[in-house]
């Protein structure tokens, strides 16, 4: 088990969607959260107040978290004598990066001296099977994206909470670093062997009460040549009854290739809904989710509005307007 609470590591992250973990365990988590330790050079804020390592510790932050998902998973460098001195004072470290912190030798030798706790939570511990298609009672639902890194855990998380707060049926399945350390379980999928993805999806979604969702955590998007495919993992392995769109409106390109252009939402919902139908033929697409953080309440009003009419789906953005019109439209399939 992590020992909670948090101290948020930042590092040196070049902008708050670089350091997307620690925003989503200080949105989803904030009581597991003391503060925040940001490096010189910093750009990222996620709310949290700004400690030094020894502060934190007296406040009662037991695992330093590292907060930052860079291009590739990698552990900087420059990160490692900030980590080595966390160790130091008694913090054990949590990462979901690629790179693990077991393989770093300086972090290794300090936690065998200091007898700190190394938790890599992108690592696997499950033998998963190979998909094999079968159709499972319950239902689920997906989150798919016009890009990486546009809300598809946010929107999940979102969603499983209204229905909890109805008293429905629902469980938030995580498949991503960030939400599997904010809830304490899952699957790292984009650490699963190729071909055990879909398996490991089916996995995660059992069979269940008829009436019973999974929301399951979206990861990447079909346009992006860099992690499509574990989006159609998701996809297949998944067989979900229902696709809810997610789109951030001000991205100028795909995040990371500056190449490619987002797709629209009527393309994502074709190609989406095309692959999803595979799996499961009576899959159908919910609604809209939009990250609108970056518009002031006015315009992202008038966006969703505009998406909705055109779409003709229910349109929100659930961290800020609330879930419960994209929780109506799963009742009403």
């Amino acid at each position: 088990m992590i020992r909670t609470p948090y101290l948020l590591f930042l590092g040196d992250a070049p902008d708050n969607l670089a350091a997307k973990v620690a925003q989503g365990i200080q949105d989803w988590r904030p009581e597991n959260v003391v503060g925040q330790f940001r490096m010189e050079g910093c750009k990222a804020d996620v709310g949290a107040p700004d400690m030094s390592l020894q502060d934190a510790w007296d406040k009662g932050a037991r695992t330093l978290v590292v907060g930052v998902a860079n291009r590739g998973g990698v552990i900087s460098e420059a990160w490692i004598a900030v980590l080595a001195e966390a160790m130091e004072i008694g913090f054990d470290i949590a990462s979901g990066l690629h790179n693990l912190l077991r393989d770093e030798k300086v972090l290794k030798a300090t936690s065998a001296r200091t007898g700190a706790t190394l938790h890599d939570v992108r690592i696997p511990t499950v033998a998963y099977p190979i998909a094999n298609g079968k159709k499972r009672s319950g239902k689920r639902c997906l989150a798919v994206g016009t890009d990486c890194s546009v809300g598809k855990m946010y929107t999940g998380m979102a969603m499983d909470a209204e229905m909890q707060k109805r008293g429905l049926k629902s469980t938030f399945r995580p498949t991503g670093q960030t939400g599997i350390l904010i809830t304490g379980k899952g699957v790292p999928l984009d650490a699963v062997v190729a071909d055990f993805m879909a398996g490991a999806v089916e996995w995660l979604t059992p069979e269940n009460d008829a009436d019973h969702w999974d929301h399951i955590e979206g990861q990447g998007s079909l346009w992006h040549v860099s992690y499509s495919g574990v989006t159609m993992a998701l996809i297949h392995g998944g067989q979900p009854d229902a696709l809810v769109l997610a789109h951030e409106p001000t991205r100028t390109h795909m995040r990371g290739l500056p190449d490619y252009a987002l797709p629209a939402l009527e393309d994502l919902r074709e190609r989406a809904l095309q692959m999803a139908q595979i799996a499961n033929p009576a899959c159908k697409v919910a609604g809209v989710s939009v990250n609108t953080k970056a518009l002031s309440d006015a315009d992202a009003t008038a966006l969703c509005a505009e998406i909705e009419g055109r779409m003709g789906l229910p349109t929100v953005d659930p961290y800020r307007h609330g879930a419960g019109r994209l929780v109506d439209a799963l009742l009403e399939l």
